[in-house]
């Protein structure tokens, strides 16, 4: 790589300031990782009520723990909180704080309104729309009726009239 390589007064002068230069094999970068935490409307409240309540409280502390960039998108079910870590530790730093458990603790659906995980939220999933499925028409081919049973009378006296068919009485 032509932009890593300096001349040897450029690497003293850069050695004097305190810079340090690695080879470039062990040079190592990291990856920054998206977190989510998607929130869902609950029966009282909407999602973007606990959005505008918390919103603050969770940039805020992000931001303090190193977060790098951060998103909120509302969706028809819900809120979607993304936020970027250069670090797990910060992110579990991050998670562990008395706000942010808080904040998690007050969603509008306490069971099943909270999902936490690792990567971009909502539909980040979806590389192509859906295809709609055709709706089911009043033409559609009828099932058949159901034949009847047979009766099996059970009063009469000789066995071959138990079977008769109620037609033949």
């Amino acid at each position: 790589m032509p932009w890593l390589r300096a001349s040897a007064g450029h690497v003293a002068d850069m050695v004097r300031q305190g810079c340090r230069f690695l080879p470039a094999a062990h040079i190592v970068t990291a990856m920054a990782e998206w977190w989510s935490i998607e929130v869902f409307d609950g029966e009282l409240l909407p999602a973007t009520r606990w959005r505008d309540t918390y919103s603050s409280t969770l940039i805020e502390s992000a931001i303090a723990h190193g977060a790098t960039d951060w998103a909120w998108h509302i969706h028809r079910w819900g809120v979607v909180f993304e936020v970027v870590f250069d670090a797990d530790a910060q992110w579990e730093a991050f998670r562990g704080l008395a706000a942010v458990r808080a904040a998690l603790d007050a969603v509008p659906d306490p069971v099943n309104g909270l999902l936490v995980y690792r990567g971009r939220g909502g539909g980040a999933g979806a590389t192509s729309p859906r295809r709609p499925r055709p709706a089911p028409a009043a033409g559609a081919m009828a099932l058949p009726e159901p034949a009847g049973e047979p009766r099996v009378d059970l009063t009469s006296v000789a066995p071959e009239d138990a079977f008769a068919s109620p037609a033949s009485r």
